[in-house]
């Protein structure tokens, strides 16, 4: 369901919030008189806590602490390099596959410590779409569906079946029902990126990554992929790396504003774009800087 925030551009508030910009002179770290306060209605499907990433020996994540409600939507946003995407890969143990990387602090998947557990295991929980659309380019639309379970070693009772579940999931079935044996790489990009989420849902995972999903996609396709997005939460937990921050008002419940690898605030998402605790926070959705 869409939250209550103002449909008026972001940066174009009225006259009388002009005293809230004189608070650019003020200290970075300047704050309103309101506590965070951690999500109250919905369990915890995953925590992360005094999280830190590092490449060799740069500290790219600064200790972040950040819950994940069950069946909700978190997007994440700041400005580019701020440490958002490699935050995500931290949640799936992906950061670590790069060379010279590595990560410290507690990730709570339940109450499973990720950092004891099998890494494959875990990517079956918590699977990763990324920021580009990437089907597997000899391999049959659905092949594509099915890979992530082949490359696993798992063979499903009805395969056929499971390929048609997770296309009608992401509401492309009946656009590729007639054609299951072309090539991934013959759909649009939207479709292609709809594919991969479909091969993601295969692996029936309990939380979804979403490494800015839209950023290679039309207005049109991005409107697909936020309508999936709101039908998909009510089976599984989302978090999303967005740049753009209406479509961060438009598709998450809870919102993090990152900066320079630290969690700044997170809060509602309508009371981050509303009225934020932070003046780092205002600044960045109001486009001062970023």
């Amino acid at each position: 369901m869409m939250m209550g925030y103002s449909s008026a551009p972001i940066g174009a508030r009225e006259n009388s919030e002009k005293d809230v910009i004189s608070r650019e002179a003020q200290s970075p770290t300047a704050t309103r008189e309101r506590p965070q306060e951690e999500p109250a209605t919905a369990n915890v499907k995953m925590r992360a806590g005094d999280l830190r990433a590092f490449f060799g020996k740069a500290e790219v994540i600064k200790g972040i602490s950040l819950p994940f409600p069950e069946n909700k939507v978190t997007a994440i946003i700041g400005p580019s390099g701020c440490g958002k995407s490699t935050f995500i890969r931290c949640l799936n143990r992906m950061h670590e596959v790069v060379p010279g990387a590595r990560a410290a602090g507690e990730v709570l998947l339940d109450s499973d410590d990720i950092y004891a557990m099998d890494p494959v295991r875990l990517r079956r929980r918590v699977g990763m779409v990324f920021q580009k659309p990437n089907p597997f380019p000899t391999m049959s639309i659905r092949g594509n569906v099915l890979a992530g379970l082949k490359l696993n070693g798992i063979r499903p009772d009805d395969p056929d079946g499971l390929a048609e579940k997770t296309l009608r999931q992401v509401a492309l079935w009946d656009e590729v029902k007639d054609g299951l044996g072309r090539s991934g790489m013959s759909l649009s990009g939207g479709q292609q990126q709809r594919l991969c989420i479909a091969r993601t849902l295969a692996m029936e995972p309990e939380v979804i990554l979403m490494d800015e999903p839209c950023s290679a996609l039309d207005p049109i396709a991005t409107a697909r992929v936020e309508e999936l997005i709101h039908e998909l939460q009510k089976q599984y937990t989302i978090v999303i790396v967005t740049h753009n921050m209406q479509q961060a008002a438009r598709v998450a419940q809870y919102t993090a504003f990152f900066y320079m690898g630290e969690l700044v605030e997170h809060d509602e998402t309508n009371v981050i774009f509303t009225r934020p605790a932070q003046a780092r926070t205002e600044d960045y959705i109001t486009g001062r800087f970023g």
